[in-house]
């Protein structure tokens, strides 16, 4: 099977810029995401080549190499070793995140947290010993 052209997947032209990207991707992300279409193999694997073609498209090296060799320069194919899901990690993981930031309701939805940095307290720790008697 052929594979589709990312910048068609994603429903952009060439010319794209970051943000526009980043938007057209959270689009079809949520229009086919497993849990907003439970049970539909069509919305899993076009959700899925819509993340692949994400992370190729977000990478400036990847990108380049896409653009100057296509499919070959970057491998995988849609359902396999290409499939990137480290991609998700912009979204938190968590599906109220993406309503969050694609409308700007991040404290309704429990955000509110900053991405891309150390979470706050992260680098506290102290190994505590106490008896047991005491925890109890």
């Amino acid at each position: 099977m052929s594979k589709r052209d990312y910048y068609e997947v994603l429903e952009v032209t060439r010319t794209v810029t970051e943000v526009e990207l980043k938007s057209a991707y959270r689009k079809q992300a949520m229009k086919y995401h497993p849990d907003r279409n439970p049970g539909n193999q069509e919305a899993e694997d076009k959700f899925k080549e819509a993340a692949e073609a994400y992370a190729v498209l977000a990478d400036a090296e990847k990108r380049n190499l896409y653009d100057r060799f296509g499919h070959q320069a970057v491998g995988g194919t849609s359902a396999g070793p290409g499939f990137d899901p480290s991609i998700f990690a912009d979204f938190g993981g968590d599906f109220a995140d993406i309503l969050g930031g694609m409308f700007g309701f991040g404290d309704i939805f429990g955000g509110g947290r900053r991405r891309g940095g150390p979470q706050r307290g992260a680098d506290l720790r102290y190994d505590l010993e106490i008896p047991f008697a005491d925890a109890a």
